[in-house]
């Protein structure tokens, strides 16, 4: 699978559910992942795909700051794995630590046990970005969340996004400044009994920011 391409079910496997949304601007897809953090408990793996300046980190900062950890959430591609505790006077104290990981370069399920993620993964949030296909044995349970933009970036576009990108309280928001309305289409599936009904937080979502 290319890093453009949306995920495609497990062979064999097939989800609970599957939602569709659309976001228009940063900010919506921010508000999404606090929203969602309301419903996330230690044990839960979500698995995020979507090309160059679609949002996954903006959405995975909204996840971070829901849960009430340690700030700074950024790409973790060049080293993998990022750790971000809970904060004891965040909005949720004693929950989950988040762990967000970037699969990418990684080529099969067998590098993702080298990284040691059953070791964190009961106790934490797990996020894994291009995960699709290297994950899946963790765990029974998990939510693919796919972001897409309208007009999708180039690998040699990369540096110019990141250039663009603005800031959210200091933060890097991985959307256009240019294209910061261009709606964003957000597909979610859940999978096991974990996610056997659609959460709240993204049935009731209306791209409202």
């Amino acid at each position: 699978m290319s890093a453009s391409q949306p995920a495609e079910d497990s062979p064999g496997v097939r989800p609970n559910w599957e939602k569709t949304l659309t976001a228009t601007t940063a900010e919506q897809t921010h508000n999404l992942g606090v929203r969602l953090a309301e419903v996330l408990e230690a044990g839960d793996l979500l698995v995020l795909s979507g090309e160059l300046g679609a949002g996954k980190t903006t959405f995975t900062q909204g996840l971070g700051e829901g849960l009430g950890v340690r700030s700074g959430v950024i790409s973790p591609t060049f080293v993998l794995v990022r750790i971000h505790p809970n904060l004891p006077d965040g909005p949720r104290p004693g929950g989950p630590d988040l762990v967000h990981v970037d699969a990418y370069r990684l080529g099969s399920a067998a590098e993702i046990d080298d990284i040691d993620l059953e070791n964190t993964l009961d106790s934490s949030v797990t996020v894994v970005e291009w995960g699709h296909d290297r994950v899946e044995h963790l765990t029974d349970s998990r939510l693919e969340i796919d972001l897409h933009r309208a007009i999708g970036l180039s690998a040699g576009d990369g540096a110019a996004a990141s250039t663009a990108s603005r800031t959210r309280d200091g933060e890097t928001l991985d959307f256009d400044n240019e294209d910061t309305d261009e709606p964003r289409t957000i597909v979610m599936r859940g999978y096991g009994p974990r996610w056997a009904s659609v959460p709240e937080p993204v049935a009731a979502f209306e791209g409202t920011s």
